[in-house]
């Protein structure tokens, strides 16, 4: 007996070092994907890594990962996490207080924020100002988001992809736009990331970007009356990132962003480089336009240009970059063009620039239109609206919300008055950018309001966030106050999805139609979330096998198929599906059996559409009766019943 006990000591001491050495060995490849950017590749590392062991290095590079990928619902999820672990840093709770406001929990990361602050010290008077800022923005968003515009928006699916589609402009009674849809390659521009890196030592892949796993950013177009969408006949002179354009008031010169690989590319030893987005022009010749020329402040071994605006006189071209001189992130800046052609000083619109970063300017007349996160927004870039007089702006206005919303809003351009077309990458879109039209509405005749209550006590939420989707249309959310009341006017003839999100609650869904009604009134919604309990077994009721087999039978699968709706809901939350089996029989047998059961169900699960890594299957055999009934005991029928169960418990919110 010591013998093998022994024998089983060193197995298991074995097993253990193997399991540290291909856990080590996953971290390594997860860290090398990650410091080339190719996030999409480092998290499906990350997370083999964390099932392995639960390490605080995984939880942050799985948080920051899925950040940067703007995946903001699982990057909330993991920063959770990561802010209860030991070592955590207080930057972590910062970064956690920003994922909840990409998610409207304004009322939790206001909580954050302040958290934050109480756990730093010597903070700058600028830290200190961008976190007073901070904290207004969630108590400005809550009003906006509860009182919202009376604007329609509508995403705009014959110009999107499930790629990234953004800087839509009217051109020839057509719209051009910049896309990165499988074609031609391209990559989503975001304020905060580096235009394009690469491996020292290597070229970057002309058909993939890194980064996003997509292609590369492409100019397109869209002819009226026509359902295709074409690359427009522009030969940029490069093979990767082209986009954000702006047209002469005649269609005859064009402007846009590139990115290119200089002969001479600075680099440092052991390290990615970084290259920066330049401007260049065009003019149409004929049917052709002519080869692009740089413009005067390219600088691509120092600094970033993009985002060009050309006024309608053709006088005036509108940019921003990070150049040296700025006041962070990246500014507004305008340069005159002179009677002999040649681009003059760059001035900076100093009473609109940040500390943060200032993207998409537009100037319409006496209007001018630009987003900046460095404000009082509600997530990311927010729409602003200002007046403009000799290049001086002032009385900047935030859009307000729905124009705005958690996450990054912008390259608005006009098409007329109150209505035109801008981006963003909001819930509810095709991909991750996508372009959107918005035009005035007149007022609504139906409203739907409710109270959203604890499922287990029964009393009312405050502050849990109700999302409000019109079939084929975009969200609107709100959140409940202290009474859990929310509200939403609704249009006629529509039919709408209804959900309900709390933080530590599964969600709850409903359906609202307005189809039918011929008089105004209010329709009356209530919406009970369940608390999530962690490793509290749920049972999954009137799941039955055929005597000795594990195949899914077809009243099993409808049972199956809400599980499958649950995790659809909640996309954060890992799962083990548990199968239980009575005491009757063999052990070792209704254990195999068991285990055969709940594979079967897991199995079904996955091939529904949810990720493999979310959910685990564990046979307990007759081990975890929930009654008496054990070997030897003579039980009923109705009471071994009760201990062939299957069950669910959340491992992970």
């Amino acid at each position: 007996m010591k013998r093998i006990i022994i024998i089983l000591f060193v197995l298991a001491s074995t097993l253990a070092i193997n399991t540290k050495a291909t856990a080590q060995y996953v971290l390594k490849e997860a860290d090398f994907q990650f410091e080339l950017y190719n996030y999409d590749k480092a998290v499906v590392l990350y997370t083999e890594a964390y099932q392995k062991k639960k390490t605080l290095k995984a939880a942050e590079r799985l948080a920051e990962s899925y950040r940067l990928m703007r995946d903001f619902k699982q990057a909330e999820s993991w920063y959770a996490i990561l802010t209860a672990m030991e070592g955590a840093k207080p930057e972590d709770t910062k970064w956690y207080a920003e994922m909840l406001k990409s998610n409207s929990k304004y009322s939790e990361a206001k909580a954050q924020f302040l958290k934050y602050k109480s756990a730093v010290k010597n903070v700058t008077p600028a830290e200190d100002n961008q976190l007073a800022i901070l904290v207004k923005s969630c108590d400005s968003a809550i009003k906006w988001m509860n009182n919202p515009k009376n604007i329609a928006i509508t995403n705009e699916k014959a110009l999107n992809s499930a790629q990234s589609d953004w800087g839509a402009v009217s051109y020839n009674n057509g719209v051009v736009f910049t896309s990165d849809r499988t074609n031609r390659n391209a990559g989503s521009v975001k304020s905060n990331r580096p235009f394009l890196r690469f491996d020292t030592g290597k070229m970057p892949d002309t058909k993939v970007y890194g980064w996003t796993g997509n292609d590369y950013l492409n100019i397109y177009s869209k002819v009226p009356g026509t359902d295709s969408v074409s690359l427009f006949p522009l030969n940029a002179g490069s093979d990767y990132h082209v986009g954000a354009t702006s047209f002469s008031a005649d269609g005859n010169e064009i402007y846009f962003t590139l990115t290119r690989v200089p002969k001479n590319i600075n680099r440092v030893k052991n390290a990615p480089s970084t290259l920066n987005i330049e401007i260049y022009s065009s003019k149409k010749q004929g049917d052709s336009w002519t080869t692009p020329v740089p413009f005067r402040y390219n600088n691509v071994q120092q600094w970033s240009v993009g985002d060009p605006f050309l006024t309608a006189d053709g006088n005036t071209l509108y940019f921003v970059s990070d150049k040296p001189g700025g006041k962070g992130g990246t500014d507004i800046y305008y340069s005159k063009r002179n009677a002999g052609g040649e681009w003059g000083e760059a001035v900076a619109l100093a009473n609109v620039n940040t500390a943060g970063n200032e993207r998409s300017p537009v100037k319409i007349g006496n209007e001018f239109y630009f987003s900046t996160d460095g404000n009082i927004s509600m997530g990311g870039l927010d729409i602003y609206k200002a007046k403009i007089d000799n290049e001086l702006v002032s009385g900047a206005e935030n859009m307000g919300y729905p124009v705005n919303s958690p996450q990054d809003d912008f390259a608005l351009n006009l098409t007329g008055k109150l209505k035109g077309y801008f981006a963003s990458n909001r819930d509810g879109g095709l991909g991750s950018d996508d372009i959107y039209s918005f035009i005035e509405q007149q007022k609504l005749a139906f409203r739907l309001e409710g109270i959203v209550f604890n499922k287990e006590t029964n009393l009312p939420m405050a502050n849990a966030i109700v999302s409000l989707t019109k079939v084929d249309g975009t969200p609107l959310k709100v959140q409940t106050d202290e009474t859990g009341a929310y509200k939403f006017n609704l249009a006629e003839n529509a039919d709408y999805d209804l959900l309900g999100e709390k933080t530590s609650f599964r969600s709850a869904a409903d359906k609202v139609t307005t189809k039918g009604m011929e008089t105004s009134q209010v329709i009356k919604k209530d919406l009970y979330l369940t608390p999530i309990v962690i490793d509290k077994p749920i049972r999954i009721e009137n799941i039955y096998y055929d005597f000795d087999k594990s195949n899914i039978r077809p009243d099993a699968a409808k049972e199956l198929d809400k599980l499958v709706a649950i995790l659809k809901e909640n996309p954060t939350i890992w799962i083990e599906l548990g199968s239980h089996t009575d005491s009757r029989g063999k052990d070792q047998y209704n254990q195999w059996l068991s285990q055969s059961r709940a594979n079967s169900a897991v199995q079904y699960i996955i091939d529904r559409g949810i990720d493999k890594f979310r959910i685990t299957a564990k046979g307990y055999g007759e081990s975890v009766p929930v009654n008496e009934c054990t070997n030897g005991v003579k039980c009923s029928e109705e009471a071994h019943q009760l201990n062939r169960r299957t069950e669910f418990k959340i491992v992970k919110q």
